[in-house]
């Protein structure tokens, strides 16, 4: 297992080969406890499937253990009035359990920079969970900071 090389590299979610790989990442991130802990419904799958490959500000990254898909990255662009320019928001970012502790996370981070980099972003959003330390000492080691708000909220619909 160590030994293969890791590479990353853009999802064409287009192609089946990647929806698939990219479904199947997202699925095992939502069945983790620093997911929702529970498989994604069927139906939302589905939704997947036929949305984000034609979704108009959606960019996702996979990570590779030779020919193994080990760690992935969804993106979202927004947009900064205060700096009218395009953000990109890492709305997901996962590695399988058995690759984490590895860098690859990191490895996503920069390639997701790099990203931000291509499209004329001028900054990297993310949220990450109070209970998960591991994740947020990456993302301090990636040079990320707290953001000036101090909640994030949200409502159901």
């Amino acid at each position: 297992m160590a030994d293969r090389p890791v590479s990353v590299r853009r999802a064409n979610l287009g192609d089946d080969s990647d929806i698939d790989r990219y479904l199947y990442l997202l699925d095992a991130y939502a069945r983790d406890p620093m997911g929702a802990g529970i498989p994604l419904p069927a139906d939302v799958i589905g939704r997947l499937r036929r949305d984000m490959p034609s979704h108009p500000t959606a960019h996702a990254l996979l990570a590779f253990a030779g020919d193994e898909v080990i760690g992935f990255v969804t993106g979202f662009l927004g947009y900064s009035t205060f700096r009218a320019m395009p953000l990109l928001n890492i709305h997901d970012i996962a590695v399988l359990p058995a690759w984490r502790g590895r860098g690859i996370a990191r490895r996503l981070l920069r390639e997701t920079e790099a990203l931000g980099r291509s499209l004329g972003c001028c900054r990297i959003t993310l949220e990450v969970r109070d209970d998960n330390p591991r994740v947020r000492s990456v993302y301090d080691q990636a040079g990320f900071v707290p953001a000036a708000c101090n909640l994030f909220m949200e409502k159901a619909l």
